[in-house]
């Protein structure tokens, strides 16, 4: 697992389930797997594997890349250069502002904004990079279904139907814990050529 690039965290929970043979824990796995697959099966919806030919190359050299991405919306944009933009969550209306006219300046300079769907500076960047006509990839904290904050449900229908990515590593229906938003980071950083 280390060979193929699994970090050192993801190998730990991986043993640690591999000699598990109880019957009742070995068919939830199997309906989990079975309803992973099948929500990816769905139309603009799909898995990458690290090992996918599509992975995007410079998230794969970061250490501890994540092993799966589940993705919504306009796979393409990975293979395009992006720059990370993250702030504060309580910014100031200047602040909201800058992020906004960033982002667009971004876009027109034949950018896609990446960010983390937070509020405040990361909302204000999808927004700006979106009303300039441009594309944005959204990391998320949970699952690629499971828009999070609250605040930001129209936020993040309006990158799936303008054309943008919803990009999460962990489960489809994942709920939104402390932990992962940290992790998270580490996503938002190594798409981009810059932050």
């Amino acid at each position: 697992w280390r060979a193929a690039g699994i970090g050192s965290s993801a190998v730990a929970r991986l043993q640690h389930w591999q000699g598990r043979t109880d019957p009742d824990l070995m068919r939830e796995m199997d309906e989990a797997v079975a309803a992973d697959l099948a929500w990816c099966e769905q139309t603009g919806q799909r898995l990458l594997t690290l090992s996918c030919p599509d992975y995007p190359a410079l998230l794969r050299e970061i250490p501890d890349a994540p092993p799966l991405l589940f993705l919504r919306g306009n796979p393409s944009l990975l293979g395009l250069p992006q720059l990370a933009m993250v702030g504060s969550r309580h910014p100031s209306h200047t602040g909201v502002a800058d992020a906004r006219d960033f982002a667009a300046d971004l876009v027109r300079a034949g950018l896609v904004v990446t960010s983390g769907l937070a509020s405040g500076i990361d909302g204000a960047a999808h927004a700006g990079a979106m009303r300039a006509g441009g594309k944005t990839v959204a990391v998320l904290g949970t699952g690629a279904d499971r828009p999070y904050p609250r605040e930001h449900h129209r936020l993040y229908q309006e990158i799936l139907d303008g054309g943008s990515l919803i990009v999460s590593e962990y489960l489809p229906g994942t709920p939104p814990l402390a932990q992962h938003f940290p992790r998270r980071n580490r996503i938002i950083s190594g798409l981009g050529i810059g932050v």
